[in-house]
């Protein structure tokens, strides 16, 4: 007996603990929405060169690569931001030896802070050597700076919203009690030149077009309290 009197005050304990850990405020949730466009002013692209016969002399990959690192190195490009894509370069004296007709090809990458600098590198270059370009990736030097900004912005966007609503009805808006947030953004490579065929001579010098805006976007879930 004494027992089973004891199983019932534990279980009414816990009982009436459940039922003061219910929150019974009176609350409102809302999305609030910031967005921004950037321009990336960081990006990144790849040129493939290979080798060809120009009549009966081969230009090799040493030939195209010294012309690609003196236009890199001509138009200011950082020794940092110019590299070997080790994953794609091949070492070609095993297939020269074993067909002297093998055309090597060797791939890099550049991070290019101006794109006019991407016109004047390529036209520096043999185009006949030039494989392929593409963009391999892209960034905005002030990303973390702006994804601050458009969270605070749409957090106050979703204050703003739950304040009307609640003005319509009579009622005012109290502190917030939970706050979420949902980051939606990616910045997704874009293919670029990518066509060995095409004629490059024809490229600007320079040009004030700018790369392709993206747009940030951020939403923030809040729940805030209910003030009668």
């Amino acid at each position: 007996m004494k027992k089973l009197f004891v199983l019932a005050i534990v279980c009414l304990t816990t009982y009436c603990t459940s039922a003061q850990s219910v929150d019974l405020r009176r609350k409102i949730e809302v999305t609030g929405i910031a967005e921004q466009e950037v321009t990336p002013d960081i990006i990144n692209v790849t040129i493939s060169l290979q080798e060809y016969i120009n009549g009966k002399t081969k230009v090799t990959i040493e030939q195209l690569e010294n012309q690609l690192e003196t236009a890199v190195k001509d138009v200011g490009i950082a020794k940092e931001d110019f590299t070997v894509n080790n994953l794609y370069s091949y070492n070609n004296t095993y297939q020269k030896k074993k067909n002297p007709d093998f055309l090597a090809s060797k791939q890099y990458s550049i991070r290019f802070r101006d794109l006019n600098k991407y016109n004047q590198i390529l036209s520096l270059v043999d185009p006949k050597g030039i494989q392929s370009t593409n963009i391999e990736n892209y960034d905005y030097s002030k990303i973390t700076t702006v994804k601050r900004e458009l969270k605070i912005q749409a957090l106050l966007a979703a204050k703003e919203k739950a304040n009307y609503l609640l003005n319509s009805i009579g009622a005012k808006l109290g502190s917030v009690i939970e706050v979420n947030e949902v980051d939606n953004n990616g910045m997704e490579p874009q293919a670029m030149f990518a066509n060995r065929a095409m004629t490059f001579k024809a490229l600007p010098q320079v040009s004030d077009i700018d790369f392709k805006k993206i747009k940030l976007s951020f939403q923030v879930h809040a729940v805030f309290e209910i003030i009668p």
